[in-house]
């Protein structure tokens, strides 16, 4: 055998790599940037590879695989446009901190630096939304690129890198070099935080939980629940981490972010003790930074997290322990249990929660509220709900009650058109679970191509689309703000169900909230992915709140 039988061009170093790495999934729309490792990926069958329709679409479903594994999503896209429809995605799993590698064609290495076709510096364009960018110049180096990506994807606070492929480069040939596995390390618990972290329970009146991130496992959740019945402690979930705590145990107090149950909003607050595990505490999830206090707040605030540059980032707590939250769950659950006098306190929380969590009456003859209930009455518990961004998701988040881990995918970034992509990546995924995406009617079209996705793979998820007419949060800004001066919200949308039946997709409408479950059962039979559009009262803009009763508010102020 002579050295050359051992050379691999640089599409088939990359593939390579990826299996290694346990790659099983990714995403793509193909381009000429690329066409050696898509050569590549045909000899490689236990890669799935979904064909999306808009890489935008790809990259969020990436996204979505990398929040549903804790692996890196896998993203291929070309060059120049191809890569800036991709940015969307990589926004989220940047703000989201999800592991994802993005993988983009480029531009010849001879013909760089003369703004050639298509031609982008990425370290400059996603410098400041990846974790790391680089750009593979040698066909030898791809290995160690590859396992870098994937290293620096899932480890500390995990994130998007972006690995650019020269075309030429790919067709290099370079010698196969055996690799390891990339795994996350998590860093254990201080023994020494862990004991304080005892003391300062030891001594609190009023303590909460909050739960977030997607660096849980079930293990971990195991701990996490026996630390929180042992110590009798309220459990909160932050902003879009919802299915982190069965939603109807008795320690459950609910979520934080936006739409804040006023009840939860006071016990944050006033909590002397807030234990934060795995959530960044950004905007979202402090509801506008308000519910703590900016660099001090009046809480004692423990702070758990995987990368050590968020602790202390914005918040000070009072302990910083920079730890893996299975691992920081394995230790609480070995603590002593406290037992405090906040026990009664804990089921009242979860009364408040019940109680919030049950629909309010809204205008029109279609309430989302209601229907969000039939949608849990007509899934599994390990059911996945999916949604983008829009006050449509505010009637999800309330009124959806999760009872397992693994059930909710939504972006934290607030971004417009994830919940598809998302529904077609989790299906994709667990084929035999029930998904459902909820989308407004302007969430649903900024990636509405992706049902030709779902329809092509044969991935049967159901979109229920709320349809108002308008940008329904822009709009209730404008009335709050600008009373009577709205403009640029109203929208004229297709009849989604023949753009259903368009897509080979079934579709439902519903105007009358009693004839849901029917349509649900009749989308659930048919065999294909669903649409089912739920017309809605443009006055129902939230639970509560009406656009003529925030307009005269607003007027009268």
């Amino acid at each position: 055998m002579t050295a050359q039988d051992n050379l691999r061009n640089g599409g088939q170093l990359l593939v390579d790599s990826l299996l290694t790495n346990g790659a099983d999934m990714a995403f793509c729309v193909p381009g000429e940037s690329y066409l050696t490792a898509l050569d590549a990926l045909h000899d490689a069958p236990s890669i799935d590879l979904v064909t999306c329709r808009q890489e935008s679409g790809a990259a969020m479903m990436a996204d979505a695989y990398g929040k549903m594994t804790g692996r890196p999503g896998l993203c291929f896209v070309t060059r120049g446009p191809g890569a800036t429809n991709a940015s969307a995605g990589v926004h989220i799993a940047f703000q989201d901190s999800t592991p994802m590698i993005l993988l983009v064609g480029q531009v010849g290495r001879g013909m760089r630096d003369r703004e050639a076709f298509q031609e982008i510096d990425y370290r400059r364009m996603f410098g400041q939304m990846a974790k790391w960018v680089a750009e593979i110049d040698y066909a030898e180096r791809v290995p160690e690129y590859v396992n870098q990506a994937y290293h620096t994807a899932m480890a500390g606070r995990p994130g998007p890198v972006v690995l650019s492929l020269p075309e030429d480069m790919l067709d290099d040939r370079a010698p196969a070099i055996p690799l390891n596995r990339a795994h996350r390390v998590q860093p254990a618990a201080d023994p020494a935080a862990m004991a304080e972290l005892r003391m300062r329970l030891e001594k609190a009146e009023r303590p909460v939980l909050l739960l977030g991130g997607k660096f849980w496992t079930e293990t971990g959740l195991a701990d996490i629940k026996t630390f929180a019945e042992a110590n009798h402690l309220p459990v909160v979930c932050a902003f879009r981490y919802q299915d982190l705590f069965n939603n109807e145990h008795p320690n459950y107090a609910g979520d934080i972010g936006l739409g804040l149950n006023p009840a939860l909003s006071d016990r944050v607050k006033n909590a002397d003790l807030l234990i934060a595990a795995g959530p960044r505490l950004g905007e979202m999830t402090t509801s506008g930074y308000d519910l703590l206090d900016i660099p001090m707040p009046k809480q004692d605030l423990v702070h758990i997290y995987p990368g050590a540059e968020e602790l202390g980032r914005v918040y000070h707590p009072v302990i910083a322990i920079n730890a893996g939250m299975d691992a920081f769950a394995a230790a609480a659950a070995a603590l002593e249990p406290v037992h405090g006098a906040w026990a009664a306190d804990t089921k009242q929380a979860h009364a408040n929660y019940l109680a919030w969590s049950e629909p309010t009456d809204v205008p029109g003859d279609v309430n989302v509220g209601r229907i969000i209930h039939m949608i849990r009455d007509a899934i599994p518990d390990d059911g996945i709900v999916t949604n983008g961004a829009g006050n449509f998701s505010g009637f999800l988040h309330r009124f959806f009650r999760h009872r397992d881990f693994g059930t909710q995918l939504a972006p934290t970034s607030g971004s417009m058109g994830y919940g598809v992509p998302a529904g077609i990546a989790a299906k994709r995924l667990h084929p035999g679970r029930s998904v459902v995406t909820l989308a407004g009617d302007g969430d649903f079209m900024m990636t509405s191509q992706e049902l030709a996705t779902a329809a092509h793979h044969g991935i049967n998820l159901i979109v229920v689309i709320v349809n108002n007419g308008m940008y329904g949060t822009i709009r209730m800004h404008q009335e709050k703000h600008f009373p009577g001066r709205t403009i640029a919200t109203e929208l004229g949308n297709p009849d989604f169900q023949l753009l259903a039946q368009a897509f080979g997709a079934h579709g439902e409408l519903v105007t009358k909230t009693d004839d849901f479950p029917a349509a649900f059962q009749r989308a659930q039979d048919s065999g294909k992915p669903a649409i089912i559009e739920l017309k809605v009262d443009p006055e129902a803009i939230t639970p509560t709140a009406t656009l003529s009763g925030l307009r005269a508010a607003a007027e009268g102020a």
